[in-house]
């Protein structure tokens, strides 16, 4: 079956051997025709049966309807195909904050049959680079006040950077008329390549079909929020990440409900927007829900109904002080890039608080041993899941293998299942720092640090925190221990914030003489952790 002009993502994706099983999809809310194009459900429907003139992104200067969004995607398609010389299949990168244009850019890219990689505005040009390479990238779309990173990228693959904001992108898209005929592609061919951070080595990308877009939407949101056309969706995640994906575009949009964009949200901003434009649905992670607790009644947030918590563990503190204060009770959940999205939740009428939850309809779960085995008798073991998602990493069939076991996916967390069914989170079974929502990996950081003219070697961990979850603590043996002071750790600080995402600096630093090392000198990073 031939999807696409640009075969890339197709040609990667793992042997069907190698991919996981699925479950649940011959339920009726999961079963999707051969030829689909998610936009039309999720976009071009709303217009056609008479919504368009309904409210669909809110920002703090403007609000869009259905019909904006649809007639901007549909002129940002026409640019794609003749100004770009898009051709289906290609990949398109897309660097901005969140905002209106940025959504809009998202589904110009599914329609005119490309395939979507949102980028965290954070990201720098190095790692910028290493994601267009790894795809193969030949657009970029990119919001102009994120531009002069955007210059510093030097990749053969990429062909075209278009700027919005600044007139660029806008003065094409008016030449056209607001209409286009979406491509029409299958139900599996690949709509978005998610990139998720690795312990080793490059970062790996992981595909998603168009089926699995609109499956997501009657899952995790049908099972803990019950959305209605008349909620009001915000959050923090960037909708680079698939957890802001999901909460702040994919849902509001399925459900014909509005979504709140903040460029750059802070706990402030949010209570701010919640009490201004009555919002009904707040997505953020544990740090910022911490933080919202103890300004909350500064601000009228009655009309909230619903607080979704994923990225990292939610402690059973953060969830008591919230309900003691709010008498709201905050859905945690556990999602991955692999898997699109949350598979493990619960809602206000099966919460366990402490727990993660159970596994909503679409998936299925097991805590499983090294042999895969599965264990019953509440032993923490590795988290297995199976659904109607599943990891198909492109081109990386020794980290599939990794990932994909027996079947399950194998999301590199332990837990433990109690007598009710229901899952505790434990830890990570790897090297993975999740702080503040953002999942930052030791080798990312260190690969960094190695690069500064003072720093010999360096190992990095993941302290644990009461603010962020995690702290990431660098341990660094200097070229001339000499030189070891409080000045220099700042000046390290600061510089690793100019190269790389400020967001995986360390924030605690500690000069040391040496690294502990087995005899074959692999770094003993369970040491480190331990002198904290």
């Amino acid at each position: 079956m031939k999807h696409y002009t640009d075969t890339f993502a197709h040609d990667h994706l793992p042997e069907l051997s190698a991919q996981p099983g699925y479950s649940f999809l011959d339920l009726p809310q999961f079963q999707r025709p051969e030829m689909l194009n998610c936009v039309d459900r999720l976009l071009d429907q709303h217009i056609r049966e008479g919504r368009g003139e309904q409210p669909c992104l809110h920002t703090f200067e403007t609000t869009w309807t259905y019909q904006e969004l649809f007639e901007k995607s549909n002129q940002i398609a026409q640019v794609l195909v003749h100004d770009l010389k898009l051709q289906s299949g290609n990949r398109v990168l897309i660097r901005s904050a969140n905002s209106p244009m940025m959504v809009a850019c998202w589904f110009a890219i599914l329609k005119a049959g490309g395939i979507v990689v949102a980028t965290m505005p954070l990201l720098r040009s190095k790692e910028l680079t290493t994601i267009i390479d790894c795809a193969e990238i030949s657009h970029a779309f990119c919001a102009a006040d994120l531009e002069e990173e955007m210059h510093l990228v030097k990749s053969d693959n990429l062909q075209s950077v278009c700027y919005f904001g600044n007139g660029q992108l806008e003065a094409l898209m008016a030449k056209y008329e607001p209409v286009f005929d979406n491509y029409h592609t299958h139900s599996e061919s690949v709509a978005l390549i998610g990139f998720t951070s690795g312990t080793t080595g490059l970062p790996k990308m992981t595909a998603h079909y168009h089926r699995d877009i609109l499956n997501i939407c009657e899952a995790f949101p049908a099972y803990s929020l019950q959305p209605t056309a008349d909620d009001i969706f915000i959050g923090s995640p960037p909708i680079g990440f698939t957890f802001g994906l999901g909460g702040l575009v994919l849902f509001p949009l399925y459900y014909g409900a509005s979504t709140f964009l903040i460029e750059k949200p802070s706990p402030d901003l949010l209570l701010q927007a919640i009490q201004d434009h009555k919002i009904t649905i707040c997505f953020t992670a544990p740090t910022a829900w911490r933080v919202i607790t103890t300004k909350v009644n500064d601000y009228d947030i009655s009309s909230l109904r619903k607080c979704v918590s994923a990225g990292e563990t939610l402690p059973l503190k953060v969830w008591q002080d919230w309900f003691d204060v709010t008498g709201l009770k905050i859905i945690d959940g556990i999602g991955a890039t692999e898997m699109l999205h949350i598979f493990i939740s619960s809602n206000e009428t099966n919460m366990k608080p402490g727990a993660t939850g159970l596994p909503i309809t679409g998936y299925e779960a097991k805590i499983v041993d090294a042999s895969g085995t599965e264990i019953t008798d509440g032993t923490p073991g590795r988290l297995a899941v199976r659904g109607i998602t599943g990891c198909k990493y492109l081109n990386r069939p020794e980290k599939q293998a990794e990932y994909v076991q027996y079947g399950w996916n194998l999301t590199g967390d332990v837990f433990r299942k109690d007598e009710d069914g229901y899952y505790w989170f434990v830890a990570r079974g790897d090297d993975m720092i999740i702080s503040s929502g953002y999942n930052i990996a030791a080798i990312e950081v260190e690969s960094v640090l190695i690069g500064h003219e003072d720093v010999a070697e360096c190992a990095v961990v993941g302290l644990p925190d009461d603010e962020r979850g995690m702290l990431v603590c660098a341990y660094i043996v200097l070229n001339d221990t000499t030189k070891a002071s409080d000045v220099l750790k700042n000046r390290i600080q600061h510089w690793f914030k100019e190269v790389a995402a400020p967001y995986k600096y360390p924030r605690v630093i500690h000069f040391v003489e040496a690294l502990p090392k087995t005899e074959t000198g692999k770094i003993q990073r369970f040491k480190l952790k331990n002198q904290d």
